[in-house]
């Protein structure tokens, strides 16, 4: 790899991996398109979608616990929240990235969208700000979280994604969670999950590993930064940048599977 090449991985990687932090998600929902789309487009290097998301499913399990451990004080992380999900959606990442080797992709950037259009569907739906409140008096249909989380395992598995830019929004819109609980336990469970979509993806042979460790480099430093950013910030503030961000990325990816 070249410098100029390890240099833009390494902004990518601190880009999407601060806002990871700061919003709960992995980070897929702005490496893969940022991944790409850049490279190539600064003559530095050509990806495919099969290998962004093979990138995308060992760099994000990074990128997760790294966004973790900068919440473990403060009560922010629901215990029966992250396994209740963290279980299902780890079966069904592994099972979606040991079949997305047979497919397009197309089909890999197809499933993406969707995902990122009902994402930007869900944030956008008007609701009750819920208050911060103490884990043991938040309450949720277990039966339809693991139901869900499974749905958003197959898909992010496929995709590369720990599912997180998915997973916030369910949390927040469908089970009504408070959003900074939504936003480290989605992390915990993001994970998880992207331990399921790493074994499908080595064991198909989908992953670069040079650009995975430069990316790593990136998240351990800025993962931790953007969740204490979150700490801070107005709940309503993180709601509407994590809007705006996916609304953004479903536009540019149907543009582009469309046209």
């Amino acid at each position: 790899m070249s410098l100029s090449f390890i240099i833009v991985l390494l902004l990518i990687g601190f880009v999407g991996s601060f806002i990871s932090g700061m919003l709960g998600i992995g980070g897929a929902i702005i490496k893969f398109p940022m991944l790409l789309y850049i490279p190539a487009l600064l003559g530095l290097t050509t990806f495919t979608s099969h290998q962004v998301a093979g990138i995308s499913a060992v760099e994000i399990m990074v990128t997760s616990i790294a966004g973790v451990w900068a919440y473990r004080k403060g009560g922010y992380l629901n215990k029966s929240l992250i396994l209740t999900m963290g279980l299902s959606v780890l079966a069904g990442s592994l099972l979606g990235s040991l079949g997305s080797n047979d497919l397009s992709a197309e089909s890999i950037n197809i499933v993406y969208g969707v995902f990122a259009l009902l994402a930007a569907i869900m944030m956008f739906i008007p609701r009750k700000q819920l208050e911060d409140v103490p884990a043991e008096q938040v309450h949720f249909n277990k039966l339809l979280a693991v139901s869900l989380a499974f749905i958003v395992g197959i898909g992010s598995g496929i995709v590369g994604a720990g599912g997180g830019f998915i997973l916030v929004p369910i949390m927040l819109v469908i089970l009504r969670i408070p959003t900074r609980m939504t936003i480290a336990s989605s992390l915990a469970i993001t994970f998880i999950s992207s331990i399921g979509g790493s074994i499908g993806k080595i064991a198909t042979g989908q992953v670069e590993w040079g650009p995975v460790l430069v990316l790593i480099v990136a998240s351990v430093i800025a993962a931790p930064l953007g969740a204490k950013a979150a700490k801070v910030m107005n709940t309503k503030v993180l709601q509407i940048i994590l809007a705006v961000l996916i609304g953004i990325t479903a536009v540019k990816i149907w543009v582009d599977i469309l046209l």
